[in-house]
């Protein structure tokens, strides 16, 4: 095979297009909310949400609906659960998401094993991108324009907050409500992404663009710029690799992405870009 053959063939197969599409709106969006998922800490809380969506996305499969409507409704589901758990002053909030996140993944887990379970529910935790319908393209499609709006409108009271919240209080901005946006801005962007990557891949798109550029960038808009680039890189890469090696196309994007993350972390950040780096980067 030449070279202008390697890179045609995936091009030339309806499905891989259609993979390629879907990878590359989940890396612009994700790739740059990447920034501010890592600057505020919001991993952990993302995994326990992409783990909790799981009956949600079973469900959904087993009664037929769009499996974006079972994920947005497993998320929302598992959000006002650990929401209620850490009220209880005697659980910490960490405890708490822990034993809600637990409970909802084995809930799913066991919802997954019944008879009439659809076949390859296993793609509901590890992604198929190669599956991706019409639906799931248009919700992507969606989230890149409606998120890239959310985005551009919280870009100032996110880096205010991020600097310096008590001046960031004096200029208006409520700090509790600004986080809040961006949870909900991340639930969402879960329940859209995990439909392609799976509930145990989805967290590698949403934190590890950040951390393989925000040593490296000299802003936010540069990081997130840079984080949104490297993510459709390594989605394309992903299904490159499982096109021509014939490896699991959900795994393979995943790999690509924390492959780029050690990448950039390992790498001596520029004098410049270290200088001015900023507190939400790291």
């Amino acid at each position: 095979m030449d070279v202008l053959d390697f890179f045609l063939d995936p091009l030339r197969s309806g499905i891989d297009r259609r993979a390629l599409a879907e990878v590359a709106l989940l890396g612009v969006i994700c790739g740059g909310l990447s920034f501010w998922v890592v600057g505020y800490r919001l991993a952990y809380p993302a995994e326990s949400l992409a783990h909790g969506l799981l009956p949600g996305l079973v469900l959904a499969s087993l009664g037929g609906a769009p499996l974006v409507l079972g994920a947005l409704g497993g998320v929302a589901v598992a959000a006002a659960l650990v929401a209620i758990a850490a009220r209880n002053e005697r659980i910490e909030a960490d405890t708490a998401t822990a034993v809600v996140v637990t409970g909802m993944f084995g809930l799913g887990a066991l919802l997954a094993l019944a008879p009439e379970t659809p076949a390859r529910l296993g793609e509901l935790l590890f992604g198929d991108p190669l599956g991706v319908t019409d639906g799931d393209l248009a919700a992507a499609a969606i989230l890149v324009v409606l998120g890239g709006l959310a985005l551009a409108a919280l870009h100032r009271p996110l880096a205010a907050t991020a600097f310096d919240p008590v001046g960031a209080r004096s200029l208006g901005i409520a700090p509790a409500r600004v986080q809040l946006a961006l949870l909900l801005l991340l639930s969402v962007s879960l329940a859209v992404a995990v439909t392609g990557l799976g509930s145990l891949l989805v967290l590698a798109v949403l934190v590890a663009p950040a951390v393989a550029v925000r040593r490296h960038a000299s802003s936010p808009p540069a990081a997130m710029a840079a984080g949104a680039g490297l993510a459709v890189i390594a989605g394309a890469i992903g299904i490159y690799a499982s096109h021509h090696v014939g490896s699991a196309a959900g795994a393979s994007v995943a790999l690509a992405l924390v492959l780029a993350a050690a990448t950039g972390a390992l790498r001596a950040p520029k004098p410049a870009a270290a200088a001015r780096r900023s507190p939400a980067g790291g």
